[in-house]
This record gives C-alpha cells, structure tokens and sequence, in this order.
C-alpha cells in the first residue's frame, strides 16, 4: 500500500467511526470539498502535510493520532 492509499483509507475509516460526510469533513476543516474528494478518490497523488493537518484538525485529533494507525506500517516507498 502506498501513503496515498493508506491516508484515503483512514480518512474513509474516520469519517465513518465519527459518523460525518467527506462533505461535512471539508467543512470541518475548512477546505474545498474537492479538496478532500481529490483525497478519497484517488486524484492526488501526493497529500501535503498541510492538507493532512487541517483534515486533522477537521477530525479534532492530532497529527500523531491520525498516523498511529497500523495501516501506515507497511506504506511502500516505491
């Protein structure tokens, strides 16, 4: 899995634990919904940390909590 993959896949999976839209999510975080659809469906190739943090602050969790997920284990470099 790559880190694309990995931050699609835990945004999905938080969204759903705290039972909010991607829309909402955007709103959250004070982004563009295409912003964040561009995460979830695979558009952006490359999230910027930024973009990250204020998905997490959209969450209201931390930076360390969105990461510490064992799904970023195994993240290929390729």
């Amino acid at each position: 899995m790559d880190l694309q993959q990995a931050v699609k896949s835990r945004i999905i999976y938080l969204c759903k634990k705290k039972d909010i839209s991607i829309n909402k999510l955007a709103t959250l975080s004070g982004m563009n919904q295409s912003t964040v659809n561009s995460l979830v469906d695979g558009t952006s190739q490359n999230p910027k940390l930024l973009t990250i943090i204020r998905i997490c602050f959209g969450f209201d969790i931390t930076l360390k909590e969105f990461f510490d997920d064992p799904i970023f284990n195994d993240i290929d470099d390729d």
